[in-house]
This record gives C-alpha cells, sequence and structure tokens, in this order.
C-alpha cells in the first residue's frame, strides 16, 4: 500500500510539472508584444522579426525538459516528434535551422537577457528580474 501511494504521489508531481505555466521571455529592453501566431511564425522559422520590425532571435530549451514539452504542445500544438520531424525536414531541403537549444532554465534566461534580439520561454516559477515577461500560456 505505501509503495502504491508513493507512486501515485510521484505521478501526481509529475503531472503537475508537465503542466505548468510557461512564460514567454524576451530581454528587458525589448519592447514587442508577441501573441501565439507570432510565436508560432518565430519558432518554426517562417519569420525573424518581431511585429515591431525588429530582429527576434528565438530560442529554445532542449528537448525533454518539462517546459520545452509544454511550450511545444500548448503554443506551437505540435508533439516534440512533430516538431523534430518538421526541423529535419527543413534542415535537410536547406530551408533553416531549428532555434539554438539551451539545457537549463538558467542558461536560457542567461542569453536572453545578454541579447536583447532574444525571445525564449521557461515555466513561469522560474522568471526573475533579468528577463521581461511578454505572454504566459
Amino acid at each position: 500500500m505505501t509503495i502504491l501511494k508513493i507512486v501515485l504521489s510521484s505521478l501526481l508531481l509529475l503531472s503537475c510539472s508537465v503542466f505548468a505555466e510557461i512564460a514567454i521571455i524576451v530581454h528587458p529592453a525589448n519592447n514587442a508584444s508577441v501573441d501565439q501566431s507570432e510565436l508560432n511564425r518565430l519558432f518554426l522559422g517562417r519569420g525573424n522579426s518581431f511585429s515591431d520590425g525588429n530582429r527576434a532571435t528565438p530560442m529554445n530549451l532542449a528537448e525533454g525538459l518539462p517546459a520545452r514539452d509544454s511550450f511545444d504542445s500548448k503554443v506551437l500544438n505540435r508533439s516534440s516528434a512533430q516538431l523534430k520531424a518538421y526541423w529535419s525536414r527543413l534542415v535537410f531541403t536547406g530551408k533553416g535551422t531549428p532555434p539554438p537549444e539551451h539545457a537549463t532554465s538558467a542558461a536560457m534566461k542567461a542569453a536572453v537577457a545578454a541579447d536583447p534580439s532574444a525571445i525564449g520561454y521557461v515555466a513561469s516559477s522560474d522568471v526573475d528580474d533579468s528577463v521581461k515577461v511578454v505572454a504566459t500560456f
């Protein structure tokens, strides 16, 4: 019975992290606004500028991280496997390269804070004042 409780508790904690709120972050000096369609455009390589015309550099978290899985499903409406196939096709045909990946939320925040054109995402609980939140999902 105790083992069952431990397993159920673990599954509950895992499911909470998978459905965590995602914060879309930019450099604090960036005044661009974004919506879901613009995020799709930027993170799928269909555009390279914000709606205000300034250059945009999208950045991803590494595959397999809970925030990456949430971003892929909530914002891009695709599974990780679908995105991997999408980018494989574009790379193979020479039509695009996927956004650079960061291994941790801390690395993502540092990269976004250092680059005024950067846009990325982290779990809302990981946000601090080194970056600016422009949307949550």
